[in-house]
């Protein structure tokens, strides 16, 4: 193994959402330094590698700041695109979104997810509309259980439109950050 690995979280440097946790060794640390792209020392494979050398979603860096033992480091950075290797926005992706895109990608006929995403957003477009009446009906009239099982089901379909859409759910993250401010 390289020398003494330090931890490197990597933050979006717009948003300030965790990205990713990666390792660095001295030399995947000034590599991120001079070359202004995140390098890291894989623990598998046991080598260095930039981030997005195979994907081409690489991490453009803002600022590195070590910590006050020098054994960790943050990262500040732009993305080009997903940073998870599955596609999402980040590595820390909600339980919920993760699945959808495992779903998606083992593409399992029996798989409801797989299915109403080749089917397309018209049906999904639908099924939201259909879900968020049912969430109105529940509040007006059902108990607190039943408004919760709506707003189950709605908030997952609304992840399916999203995704039918090529959207991360981290947008829309964003945009609420942004009318706040």
């Amino acid at each position: 193994m390289s020398e003494e690995l330090r931890a490197a979280i990597i933050q979006d440097d717009a948003t300030g959402r965790v990205l990713m946790l990666g390792w660095m060794d001295e030399e995947a640390l000034s590599l991120t330094r001079s070359t202004g792209l995140v390098h890291f020392f894989s623990r598998s494979r046991q080598k260095l590698w930039r981030k997005g050398e195979s994907s081409g979603n690489t991490l453009r860096v803002v600022e590195v700041i070590l910590d006050c033992d020098e054994d960790a480091v943050l990262v500040r950075a732009n993305a080009d695109g997903p940073t998870c290797h599955d596609g999402a926005t980040s590595c820390f992706t909600p339980w919920l979104w993760r699945r959808i895109l495992q779903r998606q990608e083992q593409g399992d006929e029996k798989s409801y997810v797989a299915t109403m995403l080749r089917e397309g957003t018209p049906l999904i477009s639908r099924k939201v509309g259909e879900e968020a009446v049912e969430v109105v009906v529940a509040a007006l009239s059902e108990d607190d259980e039943r408004v919760v099982s709506e707003a189950a089901d709605l908030w997952f379909h609304t992840l399916l439109l999203l995704r039918s859409r090529g959207l991360d759910p981290a947008a829309v993250e964003d945009e609420l950050r942004r009318r706040d401010r």
